[in-house]
């Protein structure tokens, strides 16, 4: 029987996290034994004691809640659960936000693909935005809702060094239904399997949050292993709840990441255009751009000069 882990990390969301939590009680349960395991990041809110009290009243199931003494990012705060993981010897660990909902088939239809192709790394699923979190909400008629397409795969532009989410702001009519390998997939969902934590290792917590999964892919892929998206494994995602589009956190992390991320993978014409643009920054970005960059090249990572 497949054991299946699930690392759900929180930081002041206990509302998401408990909605996160009830979708996955409800989802349909074949075969296979499940550890979920919420890491909460320090919360300053009643987060800890509140979701220490979800109840998960299926037989052989376990739930465990971790509460770490200082926000250590997504990635640190990841780390956490996955390493608890690796040591019960779980198959698979799924790397789920908890601002995601997932469908009632997600674990049957993640798992059926992995137990028949077991040689894959990273299985990434159809994401759609939660409804009411869709980037364009005028755009779309009524029945559309809940259908907008936020990432079917991905891939790498390494051009200008991003992962890119691939069918953004696209309903889904069915134009996503192959299964198909993928260079690039989200972080908000991604299961992985036990062979390449144990050969590629853990998020590098340098990256505190962003540009972390676009790393452990990378390094993923270039070990010889696959990303394959499966779009009959379902979740949706109420996006960009924790941080906010177009923020101050968003301006220092990025770009900060992007930078340490091109130096270590991308190809010599894109780190050039890289350096480039980051001199930029230093004379006419934003305040936070300005910071991320100065902190690259100070080598001060982790949580860096985020105070907020």
């Amino acid at each position: 029987m497949v054991n299946l882990g699930v690392v759900i990390l929180n930081w002041n969301g206990y509302k998401d996290t408990i909605e996160c939590l009830e979708s996955i009680k409800s989802a349909v349960y074949e075969d296979f034994k499940l550890k979920v395991v919420v890491v909460d990041n320090a919360s300053t809110d009643d987060s800890f004691g509140i979701i220490s009290n979800f109840q998960f009243p299926i037989s052989n199931f376990q739930f465990e809640v971790i509460r770490n003494g200082e926000n250590m990012g997504f990635a640190g705060g990841n780390n956490v659960g996955i390493k608890i993981m690796q040591k019960e010897k779980v198959d698979y660990t799924l790397i789920l936000n908890n601002d995601t909902l997932v469908d009632r088939n997600f674990f049957k239809e993640l798992l059926s693909y992995a137990k028949k192709n077991t040689k894959f790394g990273i299985l990434s699923p159809k994401i759609y935005f939660a409804k009411g979190y869709e980037y364009h909400k005028k755009r779309y008629k009524r029945q559309d809702l809940g259908k907008v397409i936020w990432a079917a795969g991905g891939e790498m532009d390494w051009e200008n060094v991003f992962g890119k989410n691939q069918g953004v702001d696209v309903v889904d009519k069915g134009q996503y239904e192959r299964i198909k390998e993928v260079d690039f997939s989200t972080g908000a969902a991604m299961l992985l399997s036990r062979k390449l934590i144990e050969k590629v290792g853990l998020f590098d917590d340098r990256y505190f949050m962003y540009f972390e999964d676009a790393d452990l892919i990378t390094r993923a892929l270039k070990s010889g292993f696959k990303n394959y998206y499966v779009p009959k494994a379902v979740v949706w995602h109420k996006v960009a709840r924790s941080s906010g589009i177009g923020s101050d956190l968003n301006d220092y992390f990025i770009t900060r990441n992007r930078l340490l991320f091109g130096t270590m993978f991308a190809p010599l014409r894109s780190k050039l255009a890289l350096y480039k643009e980051s001199l930029r920054f230093i004379f006419n970005g934003r305040d936070w751009q300005k910071i991320g960059v100065r902190d690259f090249y100070l080598g001060k990572f982790g949580k860096g000069s985020w105070e907020n």
